[in-house]
Formats: C-alpha cells, structure tokens, sequence
C-alpha cells in the first residue's frame, strides 16, 4: 500500500531545484544565516555532482550546465547517466518517491547536526584548562629523576 502516492523526478533535479530556491532565498538574509542557508543549497548539489562523476562526467561543467538550466525553470532537468547529459527526467520517465526524497534529506540534514554537535562538544573541551590547585603548581621543582653527586 504507497501511503503518499507522490513522486519527484529522479536523477538530481529535485536537489537542484532547492539548491536554487535556496541561492535566492539567501539573498535575503543577512551575515551568518546567509552563509548557512547558501552552504545548505551547495550541500543539496552534492547528489547531482555524485551521479554525475560515477557517469564519469565533468562535475564542474555538470554543475553549471544544471544550475543553467534550473535558473530557466527546467524544474525537471536532471543527470541521464546512460548517455552522460542533462535531460528532462520526465521524457526519460525517471521518478522518485516524494517519501524516500524528503526522509532522504532529513537524515542527511540529522546526521550534520550530529556531526557539528559532537565537533562542538570536543572543540569546547579543548579550550577548557584544567584548574590550577591554590598556590600555582605542587612541588616547586623540576620533577623526574634527582641529580648524581
């Protein structure tokens, strides 16, 4: 039983498609949250460029010619891996579920968070010095082995 009977075309056009809301979206917000929304888009390229270069595709030419055509509305436009260019996914009839898509980005999105969390934990316990006991350093001297006289 399909329990959402949607789909998205396949071969990265959805993933182009909200890097590209999301370079407009940028634009219209300041500093740091600008920076984050922008890498986030870049982030959702990755899929494209990854089917792109196992096609054995340039992922730079890949990559403009998509963002070209996704700038132009070709919502559809996505990697065709069998003949090594941009194509409508829909003549091609390649088709995602919409299910699979959003929990796909989901996870990927949960699994960064975790990533930057557990960074920031061991950034944070590296800055930390560990406390001095009262009256500077025990012992007052050198330490190890004492001197041959």
């Amino acid at each position: 039983m399909v329990q959402v009977p949607k789909i998205v075309a396949g071969g990265g056009a959805p993933e182009m498609e909200i890097a590209r809301a999301l370079r407009g979206y940028a634009e219209t917000l300041p500093g740091r949250e600008q920076l984050a929304v922008r890498s986030f888009g870049e982030a959702m390229e990755v899929v494209p460029l990854t089917l792109g270069e196992n096609a054995g595709l340039d992922p730079i030419d890949l990559l403009l010619e998509l963002r070209a055509c996704h700038e132009k509305g070709e919502k559809w436009a996505g990697v065709d891996v069998f003949e090594g260019k941009i194509k409508d996914m829909r003549e091609l009839e390649v088709y995602e579920p919409l299910a699979v898509k959003k929990q796909t980005i989901k996870s990927a999105a949960e699994a960064a968070t975790m990533i930057l969390r557990v960074d920031d934990v061991i950034a944070s316990g590296r800055m930390k010095a560990p406390p001095m006991p009262p009256g500077g350093m025990p012992g007052g001297g050198y330490g190890g082995m004492p001197p041959e006289y």
